[in-house]
């Protein structure tokens, strides 16, 4: 078990994705997928994953901060790109794998998200897609420099949307084997793949409207990034959850040829 997949956005950000659809999208057939269920946390393949994911609305997101108070109290969530570094660590692997990932922002309990301060805290690296485009990206680019993460991948340009333009340490033509993510794993890593611009959401007033919903999810006590995940999606008939899935399952390939 050389790395290990977020369930966050499998269980509450890909609105218009079946587990069917999910089923027949998904050809890793390796334990990967990471999740608390009732306190303890499972590693287990898509089969294993989907009937938790069917009990979605039941159960909530584990970042980092909250993965050991989780196990202890015999919660159940799904584990964010952080709570995966988190079980990264417990179990001694090297590398997690994500979709967007979180940032420096004003989305409330995260205007520093866990997501950063995990890759200055655990040896794992971050395989992921790009920051989400409500957050101020080139200030989590800086935050992470300033505390030695070093990130490798092509300019930053968006996640979902062409919505920034932040040059990167390097490519990631150094990092094509596991043992030389694990080295740098050590001191901090990032790796980004982003989605190819051409096939990014063009229309920013959706951007607009989804920063909208999620404000307005936050003020109800509600998490954030589902409302403003579903939003892009319904805006877009369901092409931003098609386009997140897509990006998600190339993430995790380029993470088994690692092995």
């Amino acid at each position: 078990m050389d790395f290990l997949a977020e369930t966050a956005l499998l269980t509450h950000g890909l609105r218009s994705i079946s587990n069917e659809e999910l089923r027949s999208a998904w050809t890793v057939s390796r334990p990967c997928l990471a999740w608390v269920e009732r306190g303890t946390l499972r590693v287990g393949t898509m089969e294993e994953y989907l009937p938790f994911r069917s009990r979605g609305e039941e159960v909530g997101r584990i970042d980092c901060e909250h993965l050991e108070d989780a196990l202890k109290s015999g919660a159940s969530g799904a584990l964010t790109a952080s709570g995966t570094m988190a079980a990264c660590h417990r179990l001694g692997v090297f590398l997690a794998v994500s979709c967007g990932i979180g940032g420096i922002g004003d989305i409330r309990g995260e205007e520093l998200c866990p997501d950063l301060p995990a890759l200055v805290r655990y040896p794992v690296a971050l395989l992921a897609t790009a920051p989400k485009d409500m957050l101020d990206v080139p200030a989590t680019f800086g935050w992470l420099w300033q505390h030695g993460v070093h990130v490798a991948g092509s300019e930053c340009t968006g996640y979902l949307f062409h919505s920034t333009c932040v040059a990167l340490d390097e490519g990631l033509a150094g990092y094509g084997t596991a043992e030389a993510v694990r080295r740098a794993a050590e001191r901090g890593l990032l790796l980004l793949r982003p989605i190819p611009e051409e096939e990014r959401i063009a229309d920013l007033s959706i951007l607009h409207a989804a920063i909208s919903a999620g404000k307005q999810a936050e003020a109800l006590g509600s998490y954030y990034h589902p409302a403003a995940n579903g939003e892009i999606d319904r805006r877009t008939g369901g092409e931003s959850s098609r386009m997140q899935l897509r990006s998600f399952l190339a993430n995790v390939q380029a993470a088994l040829e690692l092995n």
